[in-house]
């Protein structure tokens, strides 16, 4: 940024005292919590996460220099939940990343997956070859979800992020109403509470597992 574009003392002064007002406004939100799910709160934290953002960006572009804090945006937490009260029914979100390093383990599991099946009900086994489809088409038909997650390493998988969303509801969809689009409904005002696993949260903090739990209704 050029001189001329500079913000002045004055402005960058101004912002330190919006930050200071929008954390005597969040912590007033917060004594007068009515609830997890507290709209008061929610806004209040939003409003401080800007100031402090916009604050930050005016004193590096000022003086070169950083505030030692960061807010996370609203876009990194949960709307406040707006679900029923008490929900009859609920619906489990799950995605699981996962990278294929070791293609030929991957393949001779699914293989072995594929005879053993095979002997058990004779006729003839499915033959998975070169084809990393099919090899995860045996894999994902014959284990669970989770079984293939504690055990990822013997078919050749190495774990990437995961998310678990609990979402409530007042009643169960109808029979294969969503199964041709499962998660364009997902409702992020509806989850009741969500578990998140990465590295990315343990990157300053190797001597912990790389896991983060989350459960967040506001």
């Amino acid at each position: 940024m050029s001189d001329a574009a500079q913000p002045t003392a004055a402005e960058v002064r101004a912002a330190a005292e919006a930050v200071k007002t929008a954390l005597d406004h969040h912590l007033a939100a917060v004594e007068r919590r009515t609830g997890d799910d507290d709209v008061a709160v929610y806004d209040a934290f939003n409003a401080l996460a800007a100031a402090a953002e916009f604050y930050d960006e005016l004193l590096y572009d000022r003086y070169d220099e950083v505030t030692p804090f960061e807010i996370p945006g609203a876009e990194d937490s949960l709307p406040p939940y707006t679900g029923p009260e008490e929900p009859n029914a609920l619906s489990v979100l799950i995605r699981r990343d996962y990278a294929v390093v070791e293609p030929p383990r991957l393949l001779a599991q699914a293989q072995r997956i594929a005879d053993l099946d095979q002997d058990e009900r004779g006729g003839s086994a499915a033959v998975v070859g070169s084809s990393v489809h099919a090899a995860l088409g045996v894999l994902f038909g014959e284990y669970e979800p989770d079984e293939i997650a504690s055990r990822h390493t013997e078919f050749g998988l190495e774990e990437g992020d995961s998310t678990l969303w609990v979402t409530a509801s007042e009643e169960l969809p109808e029979a294969g109403e969503w199964l041709g689009a499962p998660f364009d409904d997902a409702d992020p005002q509806l989850v009741v509470c969500r578990f998140d696993v990465s590295a990315v949260f343990d990157e300053d903090e190797p001597d912990e597992e790389p896991a983060r739990l989350a459960a967040d209704s506001s």
